[in-house]
């Protein structure tokens, strides 16, 4: 029989969380082949201007957000100067150097960033902005700087303004048609409004990018009138418009990029979970795989970008594979046009780390749900983590995640779930949990622990439930609906009272959670409303200035939990939301690692 092993030591864990790895890239639209690479550095994140294909540049000296894009001249980082990570500021324009520091917005009130790119020619930035008075879309004349002019406003959510090559015309991804509802449509505004275009009430469209040549009106889309993303190219002046339907692929094949003078569409076709990095040709609608193994990019659908990263077109037309997997970080390779392969950025020199696998779980009404999963090597498991990623509509997926594989180090079996709600798996899927009163996801989080008992792992008594955001929210409601499957919940940035939260939320997330969570439904959304029933040890891990998951939404949890022999914990950190800084991170996994160890030797939380 195989040993438990035993604790790993502080340096195996500071190890993991040692070398500065990449987060993201962001290529600049135009001729230059410039992009802003951003990294995870032991303070944060920190950024390199990599003028391909020579080496990054040097480490920039102020510190960037995953969100900030580099200029078409390589010359100004722009950002969103939000206090040290509250999301709430205003953008601002850094030079390269650190010499100068220019506000973009000046006069404005603080706002939300949901969305932030620059023209092909690099003559104007498009921001999308939140505040009190709803969602608007502003271009910025770049560089010299230029007043900001408001080409679309609406209190209904809107997200992603899209800019055409010369700056002239501006695509919106707009819910107003909807309230309440996300499922956009496309506005094609120039000052008025140019056209609209919606694929209801078969599914959603979303800009992507505008064709790269002056004088081209054509959009590219994301569709999903099939129940799952394509391709679709669009005429925005004539109507004109050009589907890829794809029906040989199953799943969903998601646009990332566009390289319009060569008629080639860059997509990621995913199939249960699984990517393959594919081009499309325009002119017969053809598809053939460029690489497969890892992923190609991560979707966001709401968020500051449409993808954290993704792999793109360099401006003479070269793939460039943004790629990560499990237990090898983030790194940039160039295609070849026969499919070889040359690295352009390595992955960063982590330890060396654990693959995943990928099953697909049955969940009570037989949809099937996917679970990553992996056990230690040569070793029986001290216990089981089942981690619960944010969003909802994220997804985790084939990725570097040094916490995943530090709870391997550590002896544990490690499991991550793509509940209903995720992306990339259709429509359906994606709006499984509308509605229900968190009832999809329960079943979802019950069905991976019974699949995962199956292979010997989840016992009771030593498995834990953990996440970030809305897997914070569902770490604390699974505790509580689901009290006999854990020992404890390890919740990051969480909520638990969804009135409280809601109420003290920042407006780009307000409006939507006041949709999906109405008055009637709070109180079984809430995990406030199952304290009775939580016997696991809870431990909460709040920012002091975050505005998408306030303290508020967890205050009144922890005091009642605590005040009825409850064994709770609650842990402030200075920042918000989204920390970066490895330091940090491994501070916070070798406390939940502490945490864990003390419920296996019997031991509460609280002491």
């Amino acid at each position: 029989m195989l040993e438990v092993p035993a604790v790993p030591s502080d340096e195996v864990l500071d190890a993991r969380f040692a070398v500065p790895y990449l987060l993201t890239a962001r290529p600049v639209p135009g001729d230059t082949d410039l992009a802003l690479l951003v990294e995870n550095h032991p303070d944060g994140a920190r950024g390199r201007v990599w003028r391909a294909p020579s080496a990054p540049g040097d480490l920039l000296p102020f510190p960037v957000s995953v969100g900030a894009i580099l200029t078409a001249d390589g010359q100004w980082v722009i950002d969103l100067d939000d206090d040290g990570g509250s999301e709430v500021g205003g953008l601002v324009a850094f030079a390269v150097d650190g010499s100068e520091r220019v506000v973009l917005t000046p006069g404005r009130a603080p706002y939300v960033v949901r969305g932030l790119e620059s023209s092909y020619d690099g003559s104007h930035l498009v921001v999308t902005v939140v505040d009190e008075d709803g969602f608007h879309v502003l271009v910025i004349p770049a560089a010299p700087w230029g007043e900001p002019r408001v080409v679309y406003s609406n209190p209904i959510e809107a997200w992603y303004g899209q800019i055409s090559s010369d700056g002239s015309l501006v695509s919106v991804d707009t819910t107003a048609h909807n309230p309440g509802v996300r499922r956009p449509m496309l506005t094609v505004v120039d000052g008025e409004t140019v056209a609209t275009l919606d694929d209801l009430p078969a599914g959603p469209v979303r800009g992507v990018r505008f064709a790269a040549d002056a004088g081209d009106d054509r959009l590219l889309l994301n569709t999903e009138r099939s129940g799952f993303s394509r391709p679709a190219i669009w005429n925005v002046r004539t109507g004109e418009r050009q589907d890829f339907d794809l029906p040989e692929l199953a799943g969903e094949v998601v646009p990332v990029d566009w390289h319009s003078p060569t008629g080639r569409i860059l997509a990621v076709h995913v199939e249960e979970g699984i990517h393959r990095l594919i081009e499309i040709q325009e002119s017969d609608g053809l598809a053939r795989t460029v690489l497969e193994g890892g992923s190609f990019a991560d979707p966001d659908v709401a968020d500051l970008h449409p993808f954290q990263w993704a792999s793109y077109y360099a401006p003479d037309g070269a793939i460039r594979a943004v790629r990560s997997s499990w237990d090898v970080p983030l790194h940039i390779d160039e295609v070849s046009a026969d499919g070889g392969t040359a690295p352009l950025i390595e992955p960063a020199p982590a330890p060396a780390g654990h693959p995943l696998a990928s099953a697909m779980v049955e969940s009570a009404d037989g949809t099937r749900v996917q679970l990553w999963w992996a056990r230690p090597e040569g070793a029986e498991p001290r216990g089981t983590v089942l981690e619960i990623h944010g969003g909802p509509m994220l997804v985790t997926i084939d990725s570097y995640n040094p916490s995943a594989q530090a709870w391997l180090d550590a002896g544990f079996a490690y499991a991550s779930l793509n509940y209903r709600g995720s992306v990339t798996f259709g429509r359906a899927f994606r709006e499984g949990f509308w509605g229900a009163g968190g009832d999809r996801e329960i079943e979802d989080v019950a069905a991976a622990i019974a699949w995962l008992r199956e292979q010997g792992l989840a016992d009771p008594v030593s498995t834990f439930i953990t996440g970030a955001s809305y897997g914070g929210h569902m770490t604390l409601l699974s505790v509580g609906r689901l009290p006999d499957l854990f020992a404890g919940g390890l919740a990051h940035v969480a909520v638990a009272d969804w009135t409280a939260a809601i109420a003290a939320m920042n407006p780009a997330v307000r409006s939507v959670w006041s949709s999906w969570v109405p008055p009637e439904m709070v109180e079984r959304f809430s995990a406030i409303s199952y304290l009775d029933d939580v016997t696991a040890s809870v431990w909460i891990n709040q920012g002091s200035i975050d505005t998408r998951t306030p303290i508020i939404g967890v205050q009144r949890y922890v005091d009642e939990l605590g005040a009825q022999g409850g064994d709770v914990v609650l842990d402030i950190f200075e920042g918000g939301h989204e920390p970066t800084g490895l330091e940090a991170a491994a501070v916070d996994q070798r406390r939940m690692h502490q945490l864990a160890l003390r419920t296996l030797s019997g031991e509460r939380w609280d002491h």
